[in-house]
């Protein structure tokens, strides 16, 4: 899979709140970090799978839309930034969480994530 593919896929994923499809993205020995916002990372395609079993499951909030800012390739071709703002719903109010992902992708699986998220709207959908 290309990298522009696994960002198309990895945001499907997110849309579905499926933690399988985003856990197959990533090769055995992935790692998925969270620089801002406290939580530590996933390690392993296994580790992502339950962690996001939890977050998303654990999550009321609804994702209407997965909006793609900008993807921008850099100069290593196995390396992909992409901005996206994600729209849910929660308790009857519509939010939007902006995020930024490095994604490095070799042999069309992820093998390193840096997941960058507006804590603040966090926050927000928590509180409603």
């Amino acid at each position: 899979m290309s990298v522009a593919g696994v960002v198309a896929a990895y945001h499907a994923a997110m849309l579905h709140k499926s933690a399988d499809e985003l856990a197959d993205l990533y090769a055995e020995d992935g790692l998925h970090e969270f620089p801002f916002g406290g939580l530590p990372p996933f390690k392993g395609r296994e580790g992502v799978r339950a962690g996001y079993t939890m977050m998303w499951g654990a999550m009321e909030a609804l994702v209407k839309e997965i909006r793609d800012v900008a993807i921008r390739q850099t100069t290593d071709p196995e390396v992909v930034v992409a901005e996206h703002e994600t729209v849910v719903t929660v308790a009857d109010q519509e939010l939007t969480v902006p995020g930024l992902l490095i994604l490095r992708v070799r042999d069309g699986l992820i093998v390193h994530t840096r997941d960058y998220m507006d804590t603040s709207a966090i926050a927000r959908v928590r509180a409603a």
